[in-house]
């Protein structure tokens, strides 16, 4: 390929597009390198629903308020702690700014809908979803002259001497071919579509995983750099993965496959046993822990136990919950032991206690006596019919990535190269070490793929 090009951005998703965007309105020839065919275009981001976003005051569809203290707040409870405080900060402060700038690439926002997790306040929903999301990008790319190829899997970034100078590039399979550019900002996601790396860093109970995000992020350039000597950063066990349906596709299953609740249930594994606090906190900031705690169950499995009053009160799943009118009846059709687990709940049962329920915030009806306690939403499951869900740890994207700066260039152990970014899932576990925190991911595409894609601009200008 002989065109030449100021920047090559790799990845097709929102670092990636917002990073293209940024810089291709400053002027500068990009290219967009997406590894999907164009039907599965926009990586993990075509299946997100929402923004985090720090405000102080009313903004767009956010009401009240939702300021850097709180925000950094609530990050440090999902990560206890594993997270870069500057680089954190950054993004939240720079969040506020980016929800104005998406509106005006074309992106449209609603309310947060009924039974989402309680966001009205602290994240903005993408109207369509994350597919409309990304088309907006590609429409706007397409205004701005972004060449974008389609089945463009970047096999190798070529690094001399601390210096980007061109990426080999596999077209739709083929051999591959050289594409130059001054620059390039990396936003190719993490590793968890490749199933081998995912078993080294977890061993043989990720063989049980769901990958809910997109096959295509295989982590072959994160791999490339990492050889290449780009420092590392994040934990490779680390990732976030959520509970979701046991029925859901080995990949690209998405959002939807989430199951919404746990808060309102009892979660048993294969033995009929519970093992975490169900309420412990409202769900934004818990839904993120279960897929590690269902993976640290007995085959990987957990059974989420709600009745009828409970069964309104969270989104609606993608597939039907399993119905019974008795308690043994549900487990026999669950594959456990239905006599177990009618000794389970009847001890949950005896242990609830009086007290005001309330569905969207914590209420302190709390369990009395029991291990492990259950402090929210505690009520007896004692209303036919009775409804379960099987969970299995469903992964999004993993933690281990490049080293950057706040100016999101990658680091070598000699200090960072001159002409190489990166943005979005590839960097994100500078910033998330471990846990998640709902909409934050596509808050640090945003932020990250803008800073990438402005430095870039400004390098090659």
């Amino acid at each position: 390929m002989t065109e030449a090009y100021d920047i090559a951005v790799v990845g097709g998703g929102n670092a990636a597009l917002c990073a293209a965007v940024t810089a291709a309105e400053t002027g500068a020839k990009v290219v967009i390198l997406e590894s999907a065919p164009e039907f599965y275009r926009g990586g993990n981001s075509r299946h997100t629903r929402n923004f985090r976003c720090m405000h102080r005051g009313p903004l767009s569809v956010l009401v009240d308020s939702y300021e850097e203290e709180e925000y950094f707040e609530d990050l440090l409870l999902v990560t206890k702690g594993e997270t870069d405080e500057e680089m954190a900060r950054l993004t939240i402060r720079m969040s506020e700014e980016c929800l104005p700038w998406m509106e005006r690439q074309g992106v449209r926002f609603q309310p947060s809908l009924s039974g989402t997790l309680s966001l009205s306040r602290t994240n903005a929903f993408f109207l369509g979803g994350g597919k409309a999301l990304v088309n907006a990008y590609y429409n706007r790319c397409e205004d701005l002259g972004v060449d974008v190829f389609y089945d463009a899997e970047v096999k190798h970034v070529n690094i001399e001497d601390g210096h980007f100078t061109h990426v080999d590039v596999s077209m739709k399979g083929g051999e591959p071919t050289r594409i130059a550019a001054k620059a390039v900002v990396l936003a190719s996601g993490g590793f968890q579509g490749d199933l081998d790396w995912l078993t080294r860093a977890w061993g043989p109970s990720a063989a049980n995983f769901l990958i809910r995000g997109t096959p295509y992020n295989r982590g072959v350039v994160l791999k490339d750099m990492l050889d290449q000597g780009a420092e590392s950063v994040g934990d490779p066990t680390q990732c976030h993965a959520v509970a979701i349906d046991g029925r859901s596709p080995k990949f690209d299953g998405g959002i939807v496959t989430r199951l919404d609740c746990v808060p309102f249930s009892i979660v048993v594994n294969q033995n009929g046993d519970r093992f975490y606090d169900e309420g412990e906190d409202v769900w934004p900031k818990r839904y993120a822990i279960w897929g590690r705690l269902v993976a640290a169950q007995p085959d990987q499995v957990g059974y989420s136990i709600i009745d009828s009053k409970s069964a309104e009160l969270f989104m609606p799943s993608v597939f039907p919950p399993i119905v019974a009118d008795t308690i043994e009846g549900l487990g026999q059709q669950l594959g456990i032991s239905g006599d177990k687990l009618a000794r389970t709940v009847a001890e949950f049962n005896a242990a609830c206690r009086e007290g005001r329920f309330h569905p969207t915030e914590k209420d302190g009806l709390a369990t009395d006596g029991l291990t492990p306690p259950k402090t929210n939403w505690a009520r007896p499951i004692d209303t036919p019919p009775y409804y379960g869900y099987s969970l299995r740890p469903g992964v999004t994207f993993t933690y281990l990535g490049l080293k950057v700066s706040p100016t999101a260039q990658v680091h070598t152990a000699e200090g960072p190269l001159d002409n190489v970014w990166a943005a979005g899932e590839i960097m994100a576990g500078s910033i998330l070490g471990q846990g998640y925190l709902a909409g934050f991911g596509m808050t640090i595409g945003t932020v990250f793929g803008r800073i990438a894609g402005r430095e870039a601009a400004a390098y090659v200008s």
